[in-house]
């Protein structure tokens, strides 16, 4: 294997939504498990309901979903099957022990063309019970606020805020074009861009829609 690139920042990841690794040989995807750990353990230690930070493989030259053949974690001593879903959602451990044994991710793509790079998502997805009320729109938003300036570390968010880039609202995708005919909503073929409002805290009404919600994520201006 190649020598390992580091993961960016926090505060790169806060500003892009997401961050790159690099393949190891033409076939072969490697990035270090403390990256992970890292991020994972900023989400345990917060107070989400809904918000999360998920891990996905796409290809860097056609945003393509980069298909895994197969995966592994590995340590010096150990190995595991990595586990992962057909859109190439890394479902990784929340596990002190790979962290203090400096463990690695190896993929090998279902595609030996494709050039994998790491995405890390926010996103809610854990919807089924999720009622389209402005004011749960409103607490799933601040959510998304507090894990994205939680990610960027204290020097970026606080000292630093106007790196971290604006949010708006929130997304949401359905599973029927146009869901919801709404003020503050705009929605282009599957997903719904939402403005949230302060006014929003407090206000039980709820947006009408005739979709399923399958996924939520922030609306962000960069």
């Amino acid at each position: 294997m190649n020598k390992l690139l580091p993961w960016f920042k926090a505060a790169t990841i806060a500003v892009a939504l997401s961050a790159v690794a690099t393949k190891a040989a033409a076939t072969e995807f490697v990035v270090a498990y403390d990256g992970f750990y890292d991020r994972l353990k900023v989400v345990n230690k917060g107070e989400f309901q809904y918000a999360q930070v998920n891990f996905y493989l796409s290809d860097i030259a056609t945003n393509e979903v980069c298909t895994i053949k197969s995966g592994k974690i590995i340590t010096e001593k150990q190995e595991f099957d990595l586990t992962y879903t057909d859109k190439a959602q890394l479902l990784l451990p929340f596990d002190k022990q790979l962290d203090t044994d400096k463990a690695v991710i190896v993929v090998q793509p279902e595609n030996p063309k494709h050039d994998c790079q790491l995405k890390l998502q926010i996103e809610a997805t854990d919807l089924a019970d999720f009622e389209l009320s402005k004011a749960n729109l409103y607490a799933l938003n601040q959510e998304f606020e507090e894990l994205l300036s939680d990610l960027s570390g204290f020097f970026v968010s606080k000292l630093m805020w106007f790196l971290l880039p604006e949010q708006q609202g929130v997304v949401l995708k359905f599973d029927t074009q146009d869901a919801v005919s709404a003020n503050a909503v705009s929605c282009k073929e599957l997903r719904c861009s939402v403005k949230v409002s302060g006014e929003w805290q407090d206000d039980k009404s709820v947006l009408t829609s005739h979709g399923k919600l399958i996924s939520a994520t922030p609306w962000i201006v960069k």
